[in-house]
């Protein structure tokens, strides 16, 4: 098996350090070099790309998208929860229309990958080693009652796009079981780090950047059940807490770092 990614990120890294484990040739590129890759999409039996819109198209897309058809192999995508925009705080599965928020870039580039017959994988923020609320505690909480926000552990990714290698094409929701406030989160981490949770500031008081407050605009909770039936996917790290607890364990509390509300937002 041979899987080319365009995009070797912090997930995608993960994924591509999995299956070398397995017996699987992997390879590819960053986002600022993925020109002349044809031979590598004909020699692939499996292709995935993590890299984002770049403005308002998706720049694989627009440079390999006939290429990507042509090659008969197994397509996969890397895309975002945040393709829902916002549900108020209702449910959302991946029956519901898409396009409606902020990311239209992403999500025109999610229906362009669909249209291939790739497995799209839409994932809500993501955290892991080096990257939780373990590593960064802002310097204060937003207050925003009744706002939630669905996470997911980079290795719950991992183990998602492994089992979508067997599936059937589609989308997909690859999001912890338990939506909750970023509020939460962050209190749970100062606990556990021995740590006084910051202050709650109200969402109208606290100085964010338009990007930081956009986060705030949208609501929902993601649910995962289509990729736990057909998939026969499950999160190991179900709820924030279990997957805070699992890196607590080798995150010093030397190494966190407070940095400014917008920072911790602007990274999902």
């Amino acid at each position: 098996m041979r899987l080319f990614v365009f995009g070797l990120g912090y997930t995608a890294t993960r994924l591509a350090t999995a299956l070398e484990a397995r017996g699987w040739i992997v390879s590819g590129t960053t986002r600022e070099s993925f020109t002349g890759r044809e031979p590598d999409l004909a020699a692939a039996t499996h292709i995935l790309s993590s890299i984002p819109p770049d403005g308002d198209t998706d720049p694989v897309l627009e440079a390999y998208g006939a290429a990507l058809a042509r090659t008969g192999a197994w397509l996969g995508y890397l895309s975002s929860t945040g393709v829902y925009g916002d549900t108020e705080g209702a449910w959302v599965d991946e029956t519901a229309p898409i396009g409606t928020g902020r990311r239209a870039a992403r999500a025109q580039a999610d229906a362009g990958w669909l249209a291939l017959g790739a497995r799209v994988f839409r994932l809500p923020g993501i955290y892991g080693p080096g990257r939780s609320a373990l590593d960064r505690i802002p310097e204060f909480r937003v207050h925003a009652p009744g706002q939630v926000f669905s996470r997911i552990h980079v290795d719950d990714i991992v183990a998602g796009v492994i089992a979508g290698l067997d599936g059937p094409p589609g989308a997909y929701n690859l999001a912890d079981d338990e939506p909750a406030p970023q509020a939460e989160v962050i209190a749970h981490a100062c606990r556990l780090l021995g740590r006084v949770p910051p202050p709650l500031v109200a969402l109208d008081e606290a100085q964010l950047s338009a990007k930081a407050r956009a986060f705030y605009g949208e609501n929902r909770r993601v649910s995962n059940l289509k990729a736990k039936r057909l998939l026969g996917w499950r999160p190991r790290y179900a709820n924030y807490r279990l997957g805070l607890r699992a890196l607590s364990a080798t995150t010093s509390p030397a190494t966190t770092s407070t940095v400014p509300p917008a920072a911790i937002h602007d990274q999902r």
